[in-house]
């Protein structure tokens, strides 16, 4: 590798540790990048070297382009990493980079500009013979223009935004009465990520499969397709969990889908890995969904069945290596799935939950790895992504797999903040896990929920909370026939600082009754939007107003009818866990 002596890997957490392992093993010196929230964080005592990219918030230290560029020089690196998410599908970012004598690992902006645009893309395809969802391939106007298209390819419909990716920006429409709202989201969120606010409108499958093809491509014309993932299992349209190869896919299938696949690439001049998402209906037609122009979070996955490293392909391919291996080479052998460990609330509507970690424990032993960015001691941080770690598995067939990752879920010890580790041990012994269906309606059920829970509360140590206060608890035990008092000092419950504040606000008489009859906000975030006014009347579940938080947007609803009083926030505002929203006051009558 006398091509790079040194890269820069501009992205944080997990998939900048995982980008530096395979880094140290071409033995390329790695250069991380932080923000001020960062500066504790695993992936900067990962790297050879560290340098700050901020000040100003820690999200967008990430998206600081030219900090990010005069980093690299500083540093001395020949190439940038971009990981996912971030700028990693920039084309503007990807271009400053070549502009600035840095090699790109990824794709070339002109690849990354087709894709990054869903019209584009589905144009595109639909030019290169490959089949995409029945919908428009220009972005859509109006909400008149929305309910005529409804009328047209009939209803349910989806609105996605134009730049979107990972269930941002897309709602789903039930029919004419829901598009306004619906239009008006998708488009304020694919403003807030995408810093674009067009979208298009296509056709809503219900229950498809979720299947993708991971592609790798050369600067030498080599195309090559690495077998299919089934991402089925989501919740409010994001992954959960990962498999391959997929349930429903035979050789068949697998071979048709994947030439689709090494079409799609060719169709735009493809460089370096990249992944073909498509649905799957239950006639076995295949659609175009979308392509991520960058490595997937479920790569692993792919690596565990090929035996491949998928970011050293990408390197080479970035060296101008030509591929290793031929699509005659590709074995794909055993079953992988992998799990999400989110900083996630399954019981209360999978809201983030970060926080600071006090335990933590990874599990091991065969066929198990962990793409972990975290420690005990470390922060989650609620300006970012919830994901923790990646749990993946792997075994000699799925059903060895699945036992094998309830083996390793029963070992991971997360404590101080809520984690899905109770929720992936509920899923994957249900019965629609075990039969391989796609679990339409049990993912985001309260049954799943309620025994989620009853499962962390088994095996989860008494963890202290985010906050790390403690409470004294005195208790009698005898020993030996001896009577000895104990004191012990506890964890508060997550829910303690709220409670109190409550307390005092009722104390205070602030609100005139607001203990009982406020709204409050039960996570850190930023206000995207206020759906009532001051007066208003409100109904039980009417939305109050929407949070964004980790990256995911929050509806925040009424707990009883009534009238609006004390609005106390507004579109672009921060808020606190535990913050005022606004009173609900019952109606008088």
């Amino acid at each position: 590798m006398a091509a790079f002596s040194k890269i820069l890997v501009a992205n944080r957490g997990e998939i900048a540790i995982r980008v530096f392992r395979t880094l140290r093993e071409l033995g390329i010196g790695t250069v991380a990048v932080y923000s001020e929230a960062d500066r504790g964080s695993l992936h900067v005592a990962a790297a050879d070297e560290a340098y700050l990219v901020g000040p100003g918030p820690a999200a967008e230290s990430y998206l600081n382009q030219e900090r990010l560029l005069e980093t690299a020089a500083r540093a001395g690196a020949q190439a940038v990493h971009p990981g996912y998410g971030f700028l990693a599908e920039n084309a503007g970012f990807a271009r400053a980079c070549e502009a600035a004598g840095l090699v790109w690992i990824g794709p070339p902006p002109e690849a990354i500009e087709v894709m990054g645009s869903k019209t584009a893309a589905r144009a595109a395809m639909k030019a290169a013979g490959v089949p995409i969802v029945p919908g428009t391939t220009a972005p859509v106007e109006s909400v008149e223009d929305v309910r005529r298209l409804g009328n047209e390819i009939g209803w349910p419909i989806a609105i996605k935004a134009a730049a979107g990716g990972g269930g941002k920006g897309l709602r789903v429409v039930p029919g004419p009465d829901d598009a306004e709202r619906a239009y008006e989201s998708a488009r304020r969120e694919g403003e807030a990520y995408f810093s674009d606010s067009a979208v298009y409108v296509e056709r809503y499958l219900e229950d498809p499969r979720h299947v993708e093809v991971q592609i790798l491509a050369d600067a030498h014309g080599n195309v090559i397709h690495l077998g299919e993932r089934d991402c089925t299992i989501q919740r409010r349209h994001q992954k959960l969990v990962e498999e391959t190869p997929s349930p429903a896919v035979d050789d068949e299938l697998r071979e048709r889908i994947g030439r689709l696949g090494v079409d799609a690439a060719r169709a735009v001049g493809y460089r370096s890995a990249g992944t073909i998402e498509g649905l799957l209906d239950r006639d076995g037609n295949y659609f175009f969904l979308e392509m991520n122009t960058r490595i997937q979070v479920e790569h692993t996955v792919t690596e565990l069945v090929t035996g491949l490293d998928l970011v050293r392909e990408q390197v080479l391919i970035a060296a101008g290596e030509p591929l290793s291996l031929s699509q005659d080479d590709v074995r794909l052998a055993g079953h992988a799935i992998e799990c999400r460990i989110n900083a996630e609330d399954p019981s209360n509507g999978f809201l983030p939950s970060p926080g600071r970690i006090t335990s933590y424990r990874e599990p091991a032993g065969p066929g198990v790895r962990v793409d972990s960015g975290v420690t005990a001691g470390n922060e989650v941080v609620g300006l970012y992504d919830p994901l923790i770690a990646k749990l993946v598995v792997h075994g000699v067939d799925r059903e060895h797999a699945r036992r094998r990752m309830l083996r390793a879920l029963d070992e991971y010890e997360i404590g101080g903040v809520t984690t899905l580790v109770g929720f992936h041990r509920a899923l994957l012994a249900h019965p629609c896990f075990v039969t391989g269906e796609t679990c339409h309606g049990v993912v985001e059920s309260k049954e799943l929920a309620e025994r989620a829970e009853q499962l962390s509360r088994k095996t989860t140590k008494l963890a202290a909370s985010p906050d790390g206060k403690l409470q004294e608890r005195v208790a009698r035990v005898e020993l030996d026939g001896r009577l000895y008092e104990v004191k012990a000092l506890v964890p508060e419950p997550p829910f303690a600082e709220l409670a109190r504040r409550r307390r005092e606000r009722s104390g205070r008489g602030a609100h005139h009754g607001a203990a009982r009859d406020a709204v409050v906000t039960p996570m850190q975030g930023t206000v995207l939007a206020v759906e009532v006014a001051e007066g208003d009347e409100v109904s039980v579940g009417q939305v109050i107003c929407i949070i964004e938080a980790m990256k995911m947007e929050n509806e925040i609803t009424a707990h009883r009818d009534g009238v609006v009083t004390d609005l106390s926030v507004e579109p672009g505002q921060a808020v606190t866990t535990g913050q005022i929203v606004c009173v609900v006051s019952q109606a008088e009558t």
